[in-house]
């Protein structure tokens, strides 16, 4: 919180120590009714929103993937990413570095910016375009900028933007306070005190919690639910939050004899690593669900049949969320994707209502359009003519001439220009490109 006070009033304290006295030359900013738009809703950004309130500010926040209810607890209104850029006097980054954040302050961002915005980014260096920033402080766009982090840290000596008049900087300090230290000491003591009395170590890394016979047999099905969740999480659509995820597991065997907590936490790790900088593994996989408000439940289906294979397929539910991709709302409502394990490898055999059959690995376009000749061939002529790769296909249709999905696995991400000429055609009702 230091670093918003600290903008307008970081050239006075320098004059002033030099013994400049000139009040008439510096005129502050005050927060009181000023917008503050929170870019990512997690345990940082929540609690920045509380203090910040305290100031008389009004607090709006954008994250896709943090529940309403939580933002509403505490008076913020979750808001798109463009409404939250352009309507915000300052605006605060604590978003985790991932594919999708890497450089997502850009020249166009930034344009989409009121005049004079003030940017606060004390989350990840490569989040923002250095270089764009420097033009938007150079042209106006951004007044002022404070910066705890950098895509360089040490940022060279000759950065210009480390050196802009209208730029504060810190030695990315994050939590360096002796009260965060003591609380950390705390932490690790309380843990390992937790730790010698038998309790569970939220945070261990190798901890043996599942047999290792049962860790070989299900290691097939450990990869297909971490793709399951990096999927379903995928077709989210930004706003809506995430609550509730239910875990559905088909098998013949006895649930007393189906050890799934490790499926469960694979669950849990697609779902948030990719929206998040924890790591996740079985120990630590409820503690951080539970930390970002995320409930996981499981269900059975039990079969006939042999109980020597242990599972038959896995289903991912995300219920009262939005959908990106309609075709993946079962009809509940809610996002629905299905696995099996053939061969030893994960394979995609159900979005939504439709059947398909597809490797879940690398690169996935879904497509959903009406059943009806010449679809495929048009998608598949418009990727050859881009220059994309395509390694395998599936379609599944609820009736012939009705709704069609297709799934098509490409080796390498498509240009935009690609994926809107896919979009273009007349019988292509939507599409999502997703990366597993």
């Amino acid at each position: 919180m230091s670093h918003r006070p600290t903008l307008p009033s970081r050239p006075v304290r320098h004059f002033s120590k030099q013994g400049k006295w000139q009040r008439n030359k510096y005129v502050g900013v005050s927060l009181v009714g000023k917008t503050l738009a929170i870019m990512g809703f997690g345990k940082v950004g929540s609690e920045v929103a509380r203090r910040a309130k305290g100031l008389g500010m009004d607090i709006i926040a954008h994250d896709p993937y943090a529940p309403v209810d939580r933002a509403r607890a505490i008076g913020v209104d979750l808001v798109s990413f463009d409404e939250a850029i352009s309507t915000a006097d300052f605006v605060s980054l604590h978003m985790p570095l991932t594919p999708s954040t890497a450089k997502l302050f850009d020249d166009e961002t930034f344009a989409n910016m009121k005049k004079g915005v003030r940017i606060i980014n004390v989350a990840r260096g490569g989040v923002v375009d250095e270089d764009a920033l420097l033009r938007a402080l150079d042209n106006g766009t951004v007044s002022q900028a404070a910066l705890d982090v950098f895509t360089e840290e040490p940022p060279p000596k000759d950065s210009k933007l480390v050196h802009h008049e209208n730029v504060t900087v810190t030695p990315h300090l994050g939590a360096s306070t002796s009260e965060a230290q003591e609380g950390a000491a705390l932490e690790i003591a309380e843990a390992v005190l937790g730790a010698l009395k038998g309790e569970l170590a939220a945070t261990a890394v190798n901890a043996p919690m599942v047999p290792a016979e049962v860790l070989s047999e299900l290691s097939p099905y450990v990869v297909l639910a971490e793709k399951l969740g990096r999927l379903v999480i995928q077709l989210v659509a930004g706003g809506s939050g995430i609550k509730g995820v239910k875990v559905v597991y088909s098998s013949a065997r006895d649930p007393d004899d189906l050890d799934t907590r490790v499926l469960r936490a694979m669950v849990t790790k697609g779902i948030v690593e990719p929206i998040s900088s924890a790591f996740i593994n079985i120990v630590n996989a409820d503690y951080v669900a539970k930390q970002r408000g995320l409930r996981i439940s499981e269900g059975r289906i039990l079969l006939d049949g042999s109980p020597e294979i242990p599972i038959d397929s896995i289903q991912v539910h995300l219920a009262n969320v939005e959908s990106k991709f309609a075709g993946a709302l079962s009809d509940e409502g809610d996002i629905r994707v299905e696995g099996e394990v053939k061969d030893g490898k994960p394979h995609l055999t159900l979005v939504g209502p439709f059947s398909v059959d597809v490797s879940l690995e690398g690169n996935l376009i879904l497509c959903r359009q009406v059943d009806q000749p010449g679809i495929i061939g048009k998608v598949g002529s418009i990727l050859g003519k881009m220059n994309v790769n395509v390694n395998f296909m599936s379609v599944g249709r609820t009736a012939p001439g009705k709704q069609a999905i297709m799934a098509i696995g490409v080796d390498e991400e498509p240009e935009k220009e690609a994926l809107k000429l896919i979009g273009d055609i007349p019988s292509v009702e939507e599409f999502v490109f997703v990366k597993l």
